[in-house]
């Protein structure tokens, strides 16, 4: 039995309690050093080719220069400050939920339950980029959406997307100094103009890839925003075919281009629960095969724009919750989370961002939480901002129904189904 297949086993062991582990923050301090390194580098035990691939990155973890992630932690928080409780990347943030309706398109690339024809579960959670968590919000602030899908044969697929078209950099290395390169100056808001300039004399290729990021225009809101999955993942279907892929949310609300940010710091945030409150948001998720040759290894190049590209499904978020009372908080939108039929490709920066996510978790679920920049409070006042009033039994418009009449006759049934509910 090779190396890799005994860690894949004890790995496997751990993540039979990891998800329990998470949502508790006594239990999961009272984990050994050895376990929370363990359950970093892995992913699922519902996957061997994704726990295998967990297993391959912890041996190369246990190297003595390895960068780590505790290395990564320890710069992200160098470069953002120690905020008790809060994710180290991406702290600001809300909750969501809501399900994906698939429509079986994509059952032909992958054998994923994901991707049977019906409705899935979904819970998420929508996040601006940096590990300050009342940042003001900006328009040209990185944006996340993190999505997890509870299958029917109870396994989980858990995404993380960012508004980028690109990712920044090829590599973890290059990853970890543009960090410390773009540190904001307190004073100025802004890098320091030698730091940026060194880092882009060493890796010149990077200037070229924020040109295209920064040309691409910003989304008034999180609503009428693009998120991309960014890295290649590799899709099996029932006849045992693999193919590369990549994927983005196309959303079916309108895009209007941002502006300049109005005086409400939380303005993002407040915007998108006024519109879920009104009615369900939603995007299509798209995935582009890839071809032979086209890179799999580097989320910093795009791939042909005549790839062909495949509707699988609608996503639908029609609930939002404030982070003291969403389950998205103590998710970890591990992007090796994988049910069977998907797995990781030989990117390096996939296989990195799940240890880098356990050892935020770690962390932070050892610290006393403080609240949240958007509160229950919040949440609940956006209510009064809607022209629809939001209520439980909103849950009915799964089909959009109610979305597409007018107000009063929204009104006449809403109120309808409020007399019928105990």
């Amino acid at each position: 039995m090779t190396a890799a297949a005994v860690l894949d086993i004890t790995l496997r062991s751990v993540l039979y309690c990891y998800d329990f582990l998470a949502t508790s923050s006594h239990a999961w301090t009272k984990l050994s050093r050895l376990t929370v390194w363990m359950s970093s580098a892995v992913v699922t035990d519902q996957n061997p080719a994704s726990s295998t691939a967990g297993a391959e990155a912890l041996l190369k973890l246990l190297s003595p220069d390895a960068l780590t992630p505790a290395r990564f932690i320890d710069r992200f928080e160098q470069i953002n400050g120690v905020h008790s409780g809060f994710r180290r990347n991406h702290a600001k943030g809300l909750g969501v939920s809501g399900f994906f309706e698939s429509n079986g398109n994509g059952v032909r690339l992958s054998k994923s339950a994901a991707f049977e024809p019906g409705r899935v579960p979904v819970i998420g959670r929508f996040s601006l980029d940096g590990g300050q968590p009342y940042q003001p919000d900006r328009p040209s602030t990185r944006r996340g959406l993190g999505l997890q899908f509870s299958l029917p044969n109870g396994e989980l697929w858990r995404t993380a997307m960012i508004n980028f078209p690109l990712f920044p950099v090829r590599t973890p290395g290059i990853f970890y100094e543009r960090l410390l390169a773009f540190k904001q100056d307190p004073a100025t808001g802004m890098p320091d103009p030698a730091q940026v300039k060194a880092f882009e004399e060493r890796h010149p290729e990077t200037v070229e890839v924020l040109k295209k990021i920064t040309a691409e225009p910003q989304a008034s809101g999180f609503g009428n925003t693009t998120f991309h999955g960014l890295n290649t993942f590799l899709f099996t279907n029932s006849a045992g075919k693999t193919t590369p892929v990549r994927w983005i949310l196309n959303p079916m609300q309108p895009f209007e281009a941002a502006g300049a940010a109005p005086p409400d710091k939380d303005y993002l945030f407040d915007e998108l629960i006024t519109q879920i409150h009104r009615q369900p948001l939603r995007w299509r998720l798209i995935v582009t095969v890839g071809k032979p040759g086209d890179p799999t290894n580097d989320p910093s190049i795009g791939w042909p724009a005549d790839r062909e590209q495949v509707d699988v499904g609608t996503l639908t978020l029609d609930r939002v919750e404030a982070e003291e009372l969403s389950a998205a908080t103590d998710i970890i939108f591990n992007p090796l989370m994988l049910p069977a039929g998907m797995a990781p490709s030989d990117d390096p920066v996939l296989r990195v961002r799940s240890p880098v996510y356990v050892q935020s978790l770690t962390r932070r679920t050892s610290e006393t939480k403080q609240p949240s920049a958007i509160t229950p409070a919040d949440v609940k006042k956006g209510e009064t901002g809607s022209s629809v009033d939001a209520s439980p039994t909103d849950e009915t418009d799964h089909f959009g129904l109610l979305s597409s009449l007018g107000h009063a006759q929204t009104k006449q049934i809403q109120n309808y189904f409020k007399r019928r509910t105990p």
